[in-house]
């Protein structure tokens, strides 16, 4: 395995000030945004596929730093009932998809989407139950009339363009949030549909992680994965569950909050994701996402590389000489 970071934290940086600090700090591997929510402060499709040279610098600037890109992450909706939301998140997805074929990055990370509850909606709609009975009736829709048919043709157009791997995190307010909803649009759409593991939108829905890797890993569907951490308060969960719609900001009232990796979960359960990872045969990047409002960002990653670095294995598996 790798050692990786998602740059967007440090897009005040100029991009090769950024490589120089990752790489200084030990990292061996860069996921990049590449527009929608992450921006493209480091990655610009658009700048990089009208310039053959300045895509070879820009290859150059991260290959001469002893780096390797991950993946390119354009976390979007393109099932947004906004058709221009859409529209754009559609055209960074593509573009992101045309860059990776020419740059030979294997791994495009995003989310699935979220379309309304009908074709004139005005706003996404995530259906978190099954009754009254028109909320089943909107999910059916949601899938067979709008998630499926979208993603059986990107995933056409992808694997055309040499991008074997879709990688979606499963994330609560999209279609696919959990190893099910995953797998459900894999069966449908194709197996270069697979997940950027991130347990962090995992723990909170009661998920166990370990669990979840094992499932997902004995069908080749885990593509990328992020390391970053939640925090449970068991207190705030007693009184009012896991749902919590409060700004991430307020920490002492909300039920869970998003940590540096080490501070949400102990160096034990860290151990058991990465040794669960080998398990599954996983032998790609494991990068690191900072979303951790109590540190400061150089600090929180610093802290989240020395754990995962003391986490991780190197070195390939010798034979099992005592049986």
């Amino acid at each position: 395995m790798k050692l990786g970071v998602f740059t967007v934290l440090y897009q005040n940086l100029p991009f090769e000030a950024m490589l120089d600090k990752l790489a200084e700090m030990g990292v061996e591997a860069v996921e990049l945004g590449t527009g929608n929510y992450p921006g493209n402060h480091h990655c610009n499709p658009d700048v990089l596929l009208d310039s053959p040279e300045k895509a070879r610098d820009f290859l150059k600037a991260i290959e001469s730093r002893g780096l390797s890109i991950s993946g390119f992450s354009c976390h979007g909706n393109s099932l947004h009932p906004n058709k221009k939301f859409a529209s754009e998140s559609h055209q960074v997805w593509r573009k992101t998809v045309l860059l990776a074929e020419r740059l030979g990055v294997p791994v495009v990370n995003g989310f699935s989407g979220c379309p309304g509850d009908h074709h004139e909606a005005k706003n996404p709609n995530w259906i978190t139950c099954s009754w009254p009975p028109e909320y089943a009736d909107v999910l059916n829709w949601q899938w067979n009339e709008v998630v499926i048919p979208y993603w059986k043709e990107e995933a056409k157009f992808a694997k055309q363009h040499g991008v074997s791997q879709i990688a979606f995190e499963m994330h609560p307010g999209f279609v696919v949030y959990n190893p099910e909803t995953l797998l459900k649009l894999r069966e449908h759409a194709g197996e270069n549909i697979g997940a950027n593991f991130d347990p962090s939108h995992l723990v909170w829905q009661g998920i166990d992680p370990v669990e979840a890797i094992k499932n997902l890993g004995r069908q080749n569907a885990i593509f990328h994965f992020h390391a970053k951490d939640t925090y449970l308060d068991k207190a705030n969960i007693s009184k009012n569950g896991v749902l919590d719609t409060k700004h991430y900001s307020q920490v002492l009232d909300r039920s869970w909050t998003f940590r540096s990796v080490g501070y949400g979960s102990d160096e034990k359960y860290w151990k058991d994701i990465i040794s669960t990872l080998r398990a599954v045969g996983y032998d790609y990047v494991v990068s690191i996402e900072h979303e951790d409002m109590l540190a400061s960002t150089d600090e929180g990653l610093s802290k989240a590389i020395s754990l995962l670095k003391g986490a991780m294995f190197k070195e390939k598996i010798t034979e099992m000489w005592w049986a």
